[in-house]
């Protein structure tokens, strides 16, 4: 990100911090200039280890406190998706994201289409429904290289497992008969 758009950011977060009356402190400055930072959607701990040798007081606890936040102040956003640990992603504009189920990479795409997805009339439900989020999973680009270059494994010819047939690699054709 530019210098002028961080510079930008940062001003959004005391101007924020100020229309909510909490102070604007070293820790929270810190967090969120590692965070509009990163565009791959670090993790909290990712996010501690970038600034702890910046700022070697300030504990993991802390880094989670202001994460959640910025989430709840609007200058950031959480990102969850099943099997991974929370990610944060300084975008705040509608934009989706592909996560890759092997690597657990997240990339992110615009597509104005989506844009335009019908919300679902939930009144009956008595929910209300804020925002929507749209992740498409499946495999990245390095991962599927990964794949694609992994030579094979062979397959072992061992025991069978409980309650499975031994197979045999000879040619039932070829068993002798025996005669009664």
């Amino acid at each position: 990100m530019s210098h002028v758009l961080n510079k930008r950011r940062v001003e959004e977060l005391e101007r924020t911090c100020r229309e909510h009356g909490l102070p604007v402190t070293v820790q929270r400055r810190i967090v969120f200039e590692a965070i509009i930072d990163h565009e791959d959607h670090p993790t909290a701990d990712q996010i501690y280890d970038q600034i702890k040798t910046r700022v070697p007081d300030i504990s993991r606890t802390t880094v989670y406190r202001v994460l959640d936040t910025l989430v709840r102040l609007g200058l950031i956003t959480k990102i969850c998706h099943p099997g991974s640990a929370a990610r944060f992603d300084p975008k705040i504009r509608q934009h989706y994201h592909l996560v890759c189920l092997s690597c657990e990479r997240i990339i992110d795409v615009e597509e104005p289409r989506l844009n335009r997805v019908p919300v679902p009339d939930v009144r009956g439900h008595g929910f209300q429904i804020n925002d929507y989020h749209v992740h498409f999973r499946g495999t990245c680009a390095d991962c599927l290289r990964k794949q694609k270059t992994k030579p094979r494994a062979s397959r072992s010819v061992g025991r069978p497992k409980a309650g499975q047939k031994k197979m045999s690699l000879k040619n039932p054709k070829d068993k002798k008969r025996r005669s009664p």
